[in-house]
């Protein structure tokens, strides 16, 4: 019998995968010696199937959770990939797939290699490298069309542009990985970080210091609309580093960080949540607290933010099923061992953070507890624990986690999260 919900956990240290069924937690498949990418993340994919990318064997890998929740292999498909791999995008059917490579381990920036991959290629997933600049480029997918066919778009920095490729023109590159040219260059600023496509609006959405710049296909270029502001609600300053999507309610989401500059500040680091609709235009933010918000999570009809601070860590959910996004739960979570402390960063020397997932199609929110091995379940309609699960690893640095149910959607929002 299929699951109704399960979560996949990546201790991407120990090099796991756990996939466990919810909200029981019972374990229904492990891979090993698979270190994923923390950075790019997981892609839902049409199908409920997830993409993600093995930093260390150089591998995307295609999971198929709800067939192996019936027995079935847990790794449906594999192609090699350039790594350490920083972005990844899907086209809005899932079959075309961009991995870029960022810093990994360096301090710089050093590799300009970019991989293209089609999934349903005859004889098999079919992946072809480029090269393109060095940087931490973030990339989105556009369906372009049946002339042109799916449009690659990486988000550069110093210099900052929007760069269009052709899916096909990537996929027929020549041995060797050549360096591969624009069809057309949109100028953007310097400090683009976070990035968002709406297959409904054909938009394209980039986070910088001055606010969300928009584009979208146009012909066989880009076209920029006016940019959006981060204030709102009477309150401005701050920026946000990434961008999600929460399709069913239209509602593209940030979270902007603004107080001291300096990483060792962080528990003085200011919060808000942004939200924009896509369809009204309306936008609001609302604040979040001070300390370190990582990342968020969309379930059915709320938003998750995880909060970090020596004061105490919280869950706060934001309820977005009825009118305007307001906050409907403030939950206190068990301190982590390891968690940052004062006067330095939170993300060196080992410290411990949280991941947090949930699923457009169900009403939970998990949070992992860096370092102790365990995922904490929640309700999100009554802010209340559900289960709280335990990993076989430590989940150290808060690992990854992906909460999916059948047919949810999820694929709407095609960037890796």
């Amino acid at each position: 019998m299929t699951a109704a919900a399960v979560l996949l956990a990546a201790d991407h240290v120990a090099g796991t995968v756990d996939l466990l069924d919810l909200p029981g937690g019972r374990p229904l498949a492990r891979l090993t010696g698979r270190h994923l990418s923390e950075h790019a993340g997981f892609l839902t994919l049409p199908g409920d199937r997830v993409a993600c990318v093995d930093d260390r064997a150089g591998e995307l890998l295609v999971l198929a959770p709800f067939e192996a929740a019936r027995g079935g292999a847990l790794v449906a498909a594999a192609a090699p990939v350039a790594v350490p791999a920083e972005q990844l995008a899907a086209d809005p059917d899932g079959r075309f797939l961009v991995v870029t490579t960022g810093l990994g381990a360096a301090a710089e920036p050093w590799s300009d290699l970019l991989t293209a991959v089609d999934l349903a290629a005859p004889g098999g997933p079919y992946a072809v490298r480029t090269r393109t600049r060095a940087g931490e480029p973030g990339v989105t997918v556009l369906d372009g069309g049946r002339a042109d066919g799916p449009l690659a778009v990486l988000r550069h920095r110093e210099p900052g542009s929007l760069d269009l490729h052709s899916l096909a023109g990537l996929l027929a590159a020549a041995p060797g990985c050549p360096v591969v040219t624009p069809r057309t260059r949109l100028p953007l600023p310097d400090d683009g970080h976070g990035d968002a496509h709406d297959p409904v609006t054909g938009y394209l959405f980039t986070a910088t210091g001055s606010g969300v710049h928009r584009a979208r296909r146009s012909g066989g270029g880009l076209a920029a609309a006016p940019p959006l502001s981060w204030a709102a609600d009477g309150r401005a300053g701050g920026r946000g580093y990434f961008l999600r999507i929460d399709a069913r309610h239209r509602l593209l989401w940030s979270c902007l960080r603004g107080g001291p500059a300096g990483p060792a500040d962080w528990p003085a680091w200011t919060n808000d949540a942004w939200w924009h609709h896509l369809d009204t235009g309306r936008t609001g933010r609302i604040g979040l607290g001070e300390g370190l918000v990582f990342r968020m999570a969309v379930a059915a009809d709320h938003v998750a933010y995880a909060r970090c601070h020596p004061d105490g860590d919280e869950l706060v959910l934001l309820a977005t099923g009825d009118g305007a996004p307001r906050i409907s739960a403030r939950v206190p979570l068990p301190p982590m061992a390891g968690a940052p402390r004062r006067g330095r960063t939170p993300w060196d020397d080992g410290a411990q953070r949280r991941a947090v997932a949930a699923s457009p199609g169900a009403p939970w929110v998990a949070v992992s507890r860096g370092g102790h091995g365990e995922v904490h379940l929640f309700d999100a309609a009554s802010g209340t624990e559900r289960a709280r699960l335990a990993l076989p690893g430590p989940l150290d640095e808060g690992g990854r986690l992906a909460l999916l149910t059948p047919g949810d959607g999820a694929h709407r929002d095609p960037a890796g999260r």
